[in-house]
């Protein structure tokens, strides 16, 4: 069994991709990274020795969440042959300390201290997320590469900084940030299936999609939302129009790509060509 990891190391917030590979196929492959068990998808191919033999390979993401603590982590993938021949490999992942901005701020007293009823109003969606993003869709739904949910646009920022308002530290940024115009068209990443579409306190208008296998992917801020939960979504479709709802200071889209529980650099899944 060849086991292959798009880099060696990532930093906080980083995304890896890991192929399995075996000349036989292979069954009941099972992954556990830091103790926590992965997810893959299996993709068939022909053998260049022989056309008509199939080669099965399975791959996996590997998702750093932003504040995963630096160190090694092992990475362990067990399966076994046809034939039942039992396999397994072992290696080690390194997570470094990801270079993230600090921003000190003096803003109006609401934005630090928001008052009872609206930090009720925010635990009470912050764990319908925490649940929705623990909640893996065991097969693939997206199809192909994934893209900027902007046209036009080739990068964004702000991932990781943490903003010190008034003195008191706040929660690191997860998501990337794209200055647009009011009413810019805002584009599904990939297909998949709409599981919230609805004012939240903090992102304002929010749609999250479900890309399948534990990938998803938010979209905040927005002027207007164009879909509706439940709904199924093709790469490209207008989810909704750019703008400046919820706790921000001017017209903008928040992105977060969230992969097995683990907040990522939204960008990353987009760098990455083996997602066909």
């Amino acid at each position: 069994m060849e086991l292959r990891l798009n880099r060696a190391e990532a930093n906080q917030g980083g995304l890896l991709l890991l192929e399995v590979h075996n000349r036989k196929l292979l069954r009941d492959v099972h992954g556990e990274w830091d103790k926590e068990p992965l997810v893959f998808w299996e993709e068939t191919t022909k053998s260049a020795a022989d056309a008509k033999k199939q080669v099965e390979d399975r791959k996996a993401l590997l998702g750093v969440d932003l504040e995963k603590a630096a160190g090694d982590y092992e990475l362990r993938i067990t399966g076994q042959t046809g034939d039942g021949h039992e396999i397994s490999c072992e290696i080690k992942v390194v997570v470094r300390k990801g270079k993230f901005a600090t921003e000190n701020l003096r803003v109006s007293r609401e934005f630090v201290e928001p008052d009872t009823e609206q930090l009720a109003r925010a635990k009470e969606e912050q764990q319908k997320l925490r649940d929705i993003f623990h909640s893996i869709t065991p097969e693939r739904l997206w199809d192909g590469l994934f893209r900027i949910p902007l046209d036009g646009v080739k990068t964004g920022g702000n991932f990781g900084r943490r903003r010190v308002l008034n003195g008191q530290p706040g929660s690191p940024h997860t998501g990337v940030d794209f200055p647009a115009a009011t009413g810019t068209p805002v584009h599904a990443a990939q297909s998949g299936r709409v599981v919230l579409a609805e004012s939240l306190f903090f992102p304002g208008n929010t749609v999250v999609i479900d890309h399948g296998l534990g990938i998803y992917t938010l979209y905040g801020h927005l002027s207007a939302i164009t879909v509706k939960a439940g709904e199924a979504v093709k790469v490209g479709d207008v989810i909704g129009r750019v703008g400046a709802t919820g706790r921000v200071t001017g017209p903008h889209l928040h992105w977060g790509l969230t992969v097995d529980r683990a907040r990522v650099n939204a960008l990353q899944i987009v760098k990455l060509p083996a997602m066909k």
